[in-house]
């Protein structure tokens, strides 16, 4: 039986790593690529005696994104001890909640088949996160496994979303439309490669139909939307050659090879693992009050679907560009800034969407490594929108000119307490104009000449436009353009063009 026979039911469990300065139950530094265990203290170490405090921080961060996707915040939650052994989990527990969340029942509208779709999330929790284990890679009796315990006790949120998704391409928009959100939050720096953002996915299929659900496989620790993506697809594949092929679909946990391309068997979960939840005798139970949740709702930012309807109506940029646009909050503030700076919203949109994405995707970099600054980048849309220069020559000479000076000195990268801002160097368009020897030609005489040498040299197009054959037009601005290398103003030239060969014909 066909993938098309079987309806997909996924649900995501998503871990972000908070942006705290410090830990969830201690004072050490959460930063990122430090010496191992140089981070560390009684405390994220679980040596005995040493009492865990609550980061109002990261409590804080919580609630921020439940009241985002339209949670209910509970003024009462508590903090359990989930209990497993693993090497690098240093209390032999982890400090998490189960039975009383910090907030529940949100949700998400993606958008699905043209449709919108809402997709749940049943609950937050608030915990630590483990250690690191780090293996040498060798395989005889030599092989050494080390332990790092900076990243032991990090704030995570654990978000359970519930099983709303029915495809691989829904899967990718919510969790690209979640990490936006995390984002412009400043929570979350949505980091996929370096583990500040994972993703475990629960799928299970069931003929077209039928509301039994069949039985539940997990994927772990996806770390692209890529993989994410491919990870379920494989899976709907293979579960359904095994459903109809009278195989059993085993209950279990898989991992994804992407040097494989397929999923592969981590461990069987014949039986759900007893965790032996209780509650954390060394944290009060979590009470927040009605005013403070109040005060953290009133320091919420415009959210992604906000910023959509906004650029549409503000900008009157087309629906697809906003989209777009606004996918992460640092390249919705580099187009705003350049649409202000240019007062040319659509041009802004334009180059962005082409000539700044195009580059990004080339050099695998994001906005915020972006060389141009958005001051730079209106100062070159001006230029064109002034006629001072073609947009050809905007494209294909002063832009690449502009990205090897903005790059010729070290790029600084300035790292504060949340997401990364930037220092761009100030790039003198004016002075790239002048050097290369660039501007349009507005000069209707110098023009006017160029015209007359085409037609003479053109006599047959010319009889053919004579003849009614007004297409023709189009050929002759090409051969002008060409003259001038582009820089003739098009505008000037349709207009001598169509005066000239009219003149001639009459």
């Amino acid at each position: 039986m066909r993938p098309q026979a079987f309806e997909s039911v996924i649900g995501l469990e998503i871990h972000a790593q908070l942006l705290t300065r410090a830990k969830l139950f201690c004072g050490c530094s959460t930063a990122f690529g430090k010496s191992p265990n140089s981070l560390t203290c009684p405390v994220c170490l679980g040596l005995p005696g040493a009492l865990p405090v609550l980061n109002k921080e990261a409590m804080v961060m919580a609630v921020k994104l439940a009241l985002a996707i339209k949670a209910k915040v509970h003024r009462y939650s508590v903090f359990s001890r989930k209990n497993y052994f693993y090497p690098d989990l240093p209390k032999g527990y982890q400090i998490t909640q189960y039975h009383f969340p910090i907030a529940s029942e949100g949700y998400l509208t993606i958008e699905a088949e043209g449709k919108a779709k809402t997709v749940g999330i049943d609950r937050i929790n608030l915990e630590e996160d483990a250690g690191k284990s780090i293996h040498d890679g060798m395989v005889d009796s030599s092989a050494k496994t080390y332990l790092d315990f900076n990243r032991s006790g990090i704030p995570l949120l654990e978000i359970v979303g519930k099983p709303d998704i029915n495809s691989s391409s829904e899967a990718v928009d919510f969790l690209q439309l979640f990490r936006a959100i995390l984002q412009y939050l400043e929570i979350c720096d949505g980091n996929m490669e370096e583990g500040n953002l994972r993703c475990d996915a629960n799928l299970s299929l069931r003929r077209k139909g039928s509301q039994e659900l069949g039985v539940k496989v997990e994927i772990k620790n996806l770390n692209s939307f890529r993989f994410l993506q491919k990870a379920l697809d494989y899976e709907v594949q293979r579960q359904s050659e095994l459903i109809s092929a009278g195989k059993p679909v085993l209950q279990e946990t898989r991992l994804w090879d992407s040097k494989q391309d397929k999923t592969l068997p981590m461990r069987s979960k014949e039986e759900a693992h007893d965790y032996r939840y209780f509650p954390e005798p060394d944290l009060p139970p979590l009470v927040l009050s009605e005013e403070l949740i109040n005060k953290i709702k009133s320091t919420l930012p415009e959210l992604p679907q906000e910023k959509i309807e906004r650029f549409v109506r503000e900008y009157k940029i087309p629906l697809y560009d906003a989209k777009v646009l606004t996918s992460a909050k640092a390249l919705a503030d580099y187009f705003e800034n350049t649409a202000k700076a240019s007062q040319n919203p659509k041009q802004a949109s334009n180059w962005i969407m082409r000539e700044v994405l195009q580059y990004l995707k080339e050099k695998n970099i994001d906005i915020n490594n972006f060389p141009l600054a958005p001051e730079n980048l209106a100062e070159l849309i001006h230029k064109v929108d002034k006629k001072e220069i073609t947009l050809t020559e905007a494209k294909e000479i002063v832009f690449p000119e502009m990205l090897k000076i903005a790059l010729a000195p070290e790029i600084k990268i300035r790292v504060g307490d949340k997401l990364a801002a930037r220092d761009y160097l100030k790039v003198d368009v004016s002075s790239i104009v002048k050097e290369k020897g660039l501007g349009q030609i507005v000069d209707e005489g110098r023009i006017k000449e160029i015209i007359l040498q085409i037609i003479e040299k053109n006599p047959k197009s010319f009889k053919q436009y004579s003849g009614g054959k007004v297409q023709v037009l189009g050929f002759f601005v090409g051969q002008v353009m060409k003259e001038t290398k582009g820089s003739a103003n098009p505008e000037l030239v349709n207009r001598l063009l169509k005066e000239i060969l009219d003149s001639y014909k009459k």
